[in-house]
């Protein structure tokens, strides 16, 4: 029995994903002047449909269910190779690296958000209402 229902758990695979791309941004802008240094991006749509793209083998129970399911999201870093911002051969915006932090941080914040509230829903469930 799932007591929480996957809310918690699909809401921490979100701050993962968070995570792991403030950790590419940051490290994209340390390397801001680093010659040659290509950006990296952190992106689960085109880890997905490269994996559609491979073929899934799907876990099935039953043969009626579907031939596809991903039991875990993973998030793939990818490198913009044939990008170069500066003459130097560096692929580092710095402008679109801020603008992505700031989005990003907002994504983030949002989940804090709604994982706070699930878990006071379930501390007042816990003490009985009060």
């Amino acid at each position: 029995m799932n007591l929480f229902g996957g809310t918690i758990s699909h809401l921490e695979y979100g701050l993962k994903y968070s995570s792991l791309k403030t950790k590419t941004i940051a490290h994209n802008i340390a390397n801001a002047d680093t010659p040659n240094y290509k950006a990296k991006d952190v992106s689960f749509k085109k880890l997905l449909s490269e994996a559609k793209e491979k073929g899934i083998s799907a876990y099935k129970t039953d043969e009626r269910h579907y031939d596809f399911q991903i039991k875990q999201p993973t998030h793939g870093v990818y490198s913009y190779e044939n990008f170069q911002y500066r003459h130097n051969g560096n692929g580092v915006d710095m402008d679109k690296e801020q603008a992505e932090l700031a989005k990003n941080q907002i994504y983030y914040n949002a989940l804090i958000d709604r994982i706070n509230g699930k878990f006071n829903t379930l501390n007042t469930a816990i003490k009985g209402g009060r």
